[in-house]
């Protein structure tokens, strides 16, 4: 179960009806489907990567790791990074599609760490390539500490972004959105709308594939 509040949600209605916020909405779609893009280098990613077993389960929180940043909503960067290595970090945190977080994870990450005092090619600091939203140092951190900066980082951040999307409910009824509070009625098709694609889309289309029996989805270019 993850260990996460959700938004709230009006449960009291049958399956058949979903009432809520967009915002609320958007909200609980991301807080169980956070996609990581592993920016690993060195010992600190041996840590991490020990999440992937039974013992601490990752999967539970909802993580999916990637391997394009265009699909990735989070990139955790651990161990050194040089300077030879700075523009290929920063062109994939470019690439990242809106919204996107960074983790930095252990003392070469955050600092340069015992590489950085008498090295003239180590970044001291990946905040200064690319903004962090959550640093956990250490040499290296516990797998306990991934998970605690992964649910920090939900709680803190999550509902600090928001979508905007155009939904057209079974070829008829129009519904443009953000709007304060909108309903939900179970259809055959449900087709969605992305104006923007610089969202992540996959995480409020996962939500709709599990009420719907069949969802589309049309992408149109950005203005």
């Amino acid at each position: 179960m993850n260990s996460i509040e959700f938004p709230l949600l009006d449960r009291t209605t049958q399956n058949s009806v979903i009432s809520t916020t967009l915002n609320d909405l958007s909200n609980w779609s991301r807080l169980s489907s956070l996609w990581p893009l592993l920016y690993g280098t060195s010992c600190c990613f041996i840590e991490f990567a020990s999440l992937i077993g039974s013992r601490f389960d990752f999967d539970r929180y909802g993580l999916v790791p990637r391997s394009s940043p265009r699909q990735a909503d989070l990139i955790l960067t651990a161990g050194t990074v040089t300077m030879k290595m700075a523009p290929s970090l920063v062109r994939l945190f470019e690439q990242m599609p809106e919204p996107k977080y960074v983790i930095a994870m252990g003392a070469c990450t955050i600092t340069g760490g015992m590489f950085s005092t008498d090295s003239y090619s180590t970044v001291r600091g990946v905040d200064k390539l690319i903004p962090v939203d959550v640093y956990f140092p250490g040499c290296p951190p516990k797998p306990e500490a991934v998970i605690d900066a992964i649910t920090k980082l939900l709680k803190k951040n999550i509902s600090a972004k928001s979508m905007k999307i155009e939904l057209d409910l079974n070829r008829g009824i129009g519904v443009l959105l953000p709007i304060t509070c909108f309903v939900l009625y179970a259809v055959l098709v449900l087709e969605i709308i992305i104006k923007d694609c610089s969202i992540n889309h996959h995480l409020l289309q996962r939500f709709f594939l599990k009420h719907f029996s069949t969802t589309r989805v049309h992408y149109l270019p950005t203005n």
